[in-house]
């Protein structure tokens, strides 16, 4: 709602300066996008300025009255408010300043500060004049930078983690509730200490040193697990965060610091590295003990064999006694468990392997060679499917002993009166060569014994061969270079197992 408005002063000048005065007044207000109004109550005829309508976006020939004016004001507060304020301004002599919206020609939405003044005389408002400016986007990045400013304090004031903006020395500029928590002290309480009366003794040295580095620039930002006292006494462990806030010239204001109490994971910590060093301790102890008593009991049972043998020749009579071949039994069974204990011992003891880089068709094809024999004389079918040029990293016994063992068990437990048929393959999975083995045979209910698939003496078919000893070592053998076993089994239909061995590239 704006007017150019005759001024006597412009008028009692020459033309030349009254133009120049009026051409600056245009360009000023034009530059600073504010316009002018103007109000005669008794006429009722209400005047804007050029920019005044460009501002409401209409055309420069548009004559407003009183109601289209109002009409532009955005319908609710702003349309509410403009019209006790104008009303007040010509019946109470009110002068206004205030900012809200309009909904111009085009239908944008936009911000403008309306100012009016009343002109009286004898008690009698006979002109209202005012600016009309153009604030939309400074209105927008403030509200824009307030909503920023109260989502940040909600932030600080709900975070479950301790905050706090800390002067230069260390004293508190504002703190949240998690942090009172954390020491157990109220808002109040808090208040009357600072940071360095919260931290350990022992930690405020190393925290001075890195404040300090902070304040020269040397850091921007640090992070240290450190010792603090609470209300109580009690010490406790937290995680501090820190970052040092500067000023537009770059000169230190504050620090803004987070704190986290980590005491329950320090402690949890504490006990894990506590219960692996206990655990790695008696891992040596009985590793040792295995290997003693594999050694103590391989020197027995060569004792017992030779024993066996001399009576053999020295008094072959006994033999023919019921009683001998049962203990020859029982000799050769002690031979056996020795040698079972022996090869797992040696596994687990060597802990620095000598890997070397393996060509798995090479060795595939060797551990086949080397059973050929039994694949003859069982009608097995083999079907391999593998790079020739595909490198794993293993040990070659170990790896021949785990192929050996696959294939092996893959003949031996097929369907009765039926050919072993077996199935080799390999995939890539990340930093893996899985083997596949799959065969057509007896299968194992995994429901049953999935869990005790990989023990120690633990068979699922009754055979004559079966110690239950060969998949627990081929595990052992796997893991120790670095890989793992997956198997899915189904029985009478088959079984699969995944070999998942180092890749070499």
């Amino acid at each position: 709602m704006s007017i150019n408005t005759p001024n006597s002063s412009i008028l009692s000048i020459p033309n030349t300066q009254k133009k120049s005065s009026i051409d600056l007044l245009d360009f000023i207000q034009e530059r600073a996008s504010i316009g002018t109004w103007e109000y005669n109550p008794t006429s009722t005829i209400l005047n804007w300025s050029t920019q005044t309508k460009k501002i409401h976006e209409v055309p420069l020939d548009y004559k407003p009255n009183v109601e289209m004016g109002l009409a532009f004001y955005k319908e609710g507060y702003s349309r509410d408010t403009i019209s006790t304020l104008f009303t007040n301004c010509i019946e109470n002599h009110d002068t206004f300043d205030v900012e809200i919206q309009i909904i111009t020609h085009t239908g944008k939405e936009k911000w403008v500060r309306t100012i009016g003044t009343p002109i009286v005389e004898n008690h009698k408002c006979i002109l209202v004049q005012g600016l009309f400016q153009d604030i939309d986007k400074k209105a927008k990045n403030s509200k824009e930078l307030a909503y920023k400013e109260l989502l940040l304090r909600k932030t600080f004031e709900t975070a479950l983690v301790g905050m706090a903006i800390v002067d230069l020395e260390g004293n508190w500029i504002d703190i949240n509730k998690s942090l009172c928590n954390t020491f157990g002290y109220s808002r109040e309480e808090i208040e009357n200490l600072s940071f360095m009366d919260l931290t350990h003794p022992d930690d405020l040295r190393k925290d001075y040193k890195a404040m300090m580095k902070l304040i020269s620039g040397k850091i921007d930002h640090y992070e240290v697990e450190q010792r603090y006292i609470c209300k109580k006494g009690k010490t406790i462990w937290a995680k501090l965060s820190t970052s040092l806030v500067r000023d537009d010239h770059g000169k230190p204001v504050h620090f803004v610091a987070q704190i986290n109490d980590v005491s329950q994971i320090v402690e949890t910590s504490k006990k894990v590295n506590q219960l692996l060093e206990t655990t790695e301790d008696q891992n040596k102890r009985l590793l040792n003990f295995a290997h003693i008593v594999s050694h103590n009991l391989r020197s027995h049972y060569g004792n017992l064999d030779m024993l066996l043998d001399i009576i053999k020749m020295d008094l072959p009579e006994t033999t023919d006694n019921e009683i001998f071949p049962l203990v020859e039994q029982a000799v050769s069974h002690l031979g056996e468990t020795v040698a079972n204990l022996n090869e797992v011992a040696a596994i687990n003891i060597q802990k620095d392997l000598n890997t070397e880089p393996l060509n798995l068709s090479k060795c595939l094809n060797g551990a086949i060679s080397s059973i050929s024999a039994m694949i003859l004389e069982s009608k097995t079918t083999l079907s391999v499917n593998i790079n020739p040029e595909q490198y794993i990293i293993g040990v070659p016994a170990y790896l021949d002993s785990i192929i050996l063992n696959f294939l092996t068990n893959a003949i031996k437990y097929k369907k009765p009166n039926v050919p072993a048929n077996i199935e080799i393959s390999t995939t890539i999975k990340n930093d893996f060569v899985v083997l596949q083995v799959k065969d057509y045979g007896q299968g194992i209910d995994l429901k049953k014994y999935g869990e005790k698939l990989f023990g120690m003496y633990k068979t699922f078919h009754k055979h004559d061969d079966s110690r239950g000893l060969g998949l627990f070592i081929t595990k052992n053998q796997v893991e120790a270079i670095g890989g793992k076993i997956e198997v899915e089994s189904e029985v009478q239909v088959g079984t699969t197992f995944y070999i998942y061995l180092k890749t070499h590239e």
